[in-house]
């Protein structure tokens, strides 16, 4: 029997499989808000993927101007993706025509001027080692989560398939 002694944020002792119990009292699993379900985890990853291209295709900018004179290195910071999300989980349109429609997305944080690194003499500071470790890790971040995504489709399939 599933334990259902617990609430949204307390750990079970139990060891009886875990469910979750809301105000109501009645059990309920694999809602959105879950981190455990399905839905909950699909967008996750496709937040991530999406924030991935914001990165490589930011150090993709940054190096098509590495020869232009007085452009400032551009990142997109983790605090701010972080801000950006979960300012946007408090409230979310369920109809297109919401203001404010879910179809628009989360926004995306935006690009600023790094700090901090050296000026050449034509005031760019746009460092080549810099991007391409930038969008080396972007690009790792975006697969794994691709990686992940492919095999819980590959899940489905066989269960659609009925492990044929």
């Amino acid at each position: 029997m599933p334990c259902t002694c617990v609430t949204r944020h307390l750990p079970c002792t139990s060891g009886a499989p875990l469910d979750r119990v809301f105000g109501s009292g009645h059990v309920t699993e694999g809602q959105v808000g879950d981190i455990f379900s399905d839905a909950a985890i699909t967008a996750a990853l496709g937040r991530q993927m999406t924030r991935a291209v914001q990165r490589q295709a930011v150090a993709a900018g940054n190096l098509a101007n590495l020869d232009t004179p007085g452009y400032r290195t551009r990142e997109v910071r983790f605090d701010d993706a972080l801000n950006a999300e979960l300012g946007g989980s408090a409230m979310a349109a369920t109809d297109a025509r919401h203001f404010g429609s879910a179809a628009t997305g989360p926004a995306l944080p935006a690009e600023e001027e790094v700090a901090g690194l050296a000026t050449r003499r034509d005031g760019n500071n746009v460092q080549l080692d810099r991007e391409l470790l930038s969008m080396g890790r972007a690009s790792a971040d975006f697969s794994a989560a691709q990686t992940v995504l492919a095999a819980k489709f590959r899940l489905v399939r066989y269960a659609i398939n009925e492990g044929r």
